[in-house]
């Protein structure tokens, strides 16, 4: 089976390649194609993943590749994990926002939306090619904003691109084990949209543990989401919000932080990557030793700013693994040998809240098999999370519709009406500063 990953030169492409190194069933990957733009990068994580390799029998073959239609043909999966602009971009977005005094993080408010118009063009672009060149290949998509670029793709691949992301499966694990249960046997009931949902339920044995969490402060005190939001908050809310909400529900803090640190999360992987890449341009530099260092640095600051404002402290040990790549490898089994599994996946909407169209990827529990993933039956969000929920897609399809058009007004508009942007002069200058940093939204006219 040959899986081809797009951003192949990416930092956190090894910890794909190690999930497939450690499957050894049958009708497994055996062959990989990574693809990027930059083949200074592909080279470096070819590097990386040969070490990684290096004794252990049948490894997948890896190939890379600058030439897209080339990586494309003949894949059986496409990992789609780009990053237009680089993190070079990234740093700019944060930068605009927070000179603007609004958020520049690179999913949620005025950062993700610059993100997802530099990005939709070219996702679209690529779930043509897939359509023409492996029509028959499922694409799994890791590229932010996940949700905002899986609903891109669907409208051109349908059902055959799904979304993932690694933050509910991380939080539904924290909770079951705050619980003493066991995460593989708990019904996580998460629903929501990718970086905006709430887990209202963890079934065990058909019983719902989640009230005995909410009614103890000292165990809604000791996992990460606790210390971040306060026993209080999620005991007000009854359910356990994703991590990023903590940028709407306490956004002027989190701005705050953001201004006051040394340097944004953009720059600080900016640098930390470049030097990563330059390091590893010296052939006798250990490869698979230097991105293990790079990783647990960039790991153990993961929304540093965030649980710096809330008081949390330092992250647990327990939270610094990761854990997308194995989302997206058990997606890919399921399909490909139709193992039934349940996992949260950003998919199209169906029928599955009556509040959005059928069409609107959101971020729920799917039944996966060999015909991909079927989202579950949910009970209707409360009326606050239904509000949020319906006005970021709102501002999701005005972005859709930006790129699509070129037209700078509705991108104006797409800023303007997220509940993070609090002023429609705000907005103007938003467009204004992009445009001027990124050479890629020159189409909006």
């Amino acid at each position: 089976m040959r899986l081809t990953i797009l951003g192949g030169g990416g930092f956190r492409v090894p910890l794909v390649y190690g999930a497939l190194l450690r499957d050894r069933a049958e009708g497994r990957v055996t062959r990989v194609v990574l693809h990027d733009l930059d083949a200074g990068r592909l080279s470096a994580v070819t590097r990386v993943l040969a070490e990684q390799a290096a004794g252990v029998p049948d490894a997948p073959e890896v190939s890379a590749t600058t030439d897209l239609d080339e990586a494309l043909r003949g894949a059986d999966f496409v990992f789609s994990a780009i990053r237009v602009g680089g993190l070079e971009g990234r740093a700019a977005d944060e930068r605009v926002a927070l000179a603007e005094g609004v958020l520049g993080q690179e999913t949620v408010g005025a950062g993700g939306i610059a993100y997802g118009l530099r990005t939709v063009p070219v996702a679209v672009d690529i779930a043509r090619r897939v359509a023409r060149l492996a029509p028959e290949a499922w694409v799994i998509n890791f590229t932010n904003p996940a949700g905002l670029v899986t609903e891109a793709m669907s409208r051109h691949l349908g059902e055959r691109v799904i979304g993932i992301c690694d933050s509910p499966v991380g939080l539904g694990r924290r909770i079951a084990r705050v619980l003493g249960a066991d995460p593989e046997e708990a019904w996580i009931d998460y629903v929501g949209l990718n970086h905006l949902g709430w887990v209202r339920g963890l079934r065990v044995a058909g019983r719902d543990e989640l009230p005995r969490l909410l009614a103890d402060p000292g165990l809604l005190g000791s996992f990460e989401e606790g210390k971040l939001f306060g026993a209080d908050w999620l005991q007000s809310l009854g359910a356990i919000p994703n991590e990023y909400l903590h940028y709407y529900y306490f956004n002027r803090e989190t701005v705050r932080a953001y201004q006051q640190a040394e340097k944004t999360r953009g720059a600080f992987l900016h640098e930390q990557q470049a030097r990563f890449y330059a390091e590893l341009r010296n052939p006798d530099a250990p490869a698979l030793k230097v991105w293990d260092d790079t990783r647990a640095e960039r790991e153990a600051t993961y929304m540093a700013e965030n649980r710096e404002s809330a008081g949390a402290g330092e992250r647990d040990e327990d939270d610094l693994s990761g854990g997308y790549e194995k989302v997206a490898l058990a997606l890919m089994r399921a399909i490909a040998r139709n193992e039934r599994r349940t996992l949260i996946l950003n998919v199209r909407n169906r029928h599955t809240l009556s509040v959005l169209d059928t069409d609107a990827v959101i971020e729920v529990p799917c039944l996966v098999d060999a015909g991909g993933a079927h989202p579950v039956t949910v009970d209707p969000l409360p009326d606050h999370a239904t509000g949020l929920v319906c006005a970021v897609k709102a501002v999701e399809r005005e972005v859709l519709a930006a790129a699509e058009s070129g037209s700078r007004a509705t991108a104006v508009k797409a800023f303007a009406l997220h509940p993070l942007v609090d002023s429609v002069n705000v907005a103007r200058r938003l467009v204004e500063g992009y445009t001027q940093v990124h050479p890629g939204l020159a189409y909006l006219g």
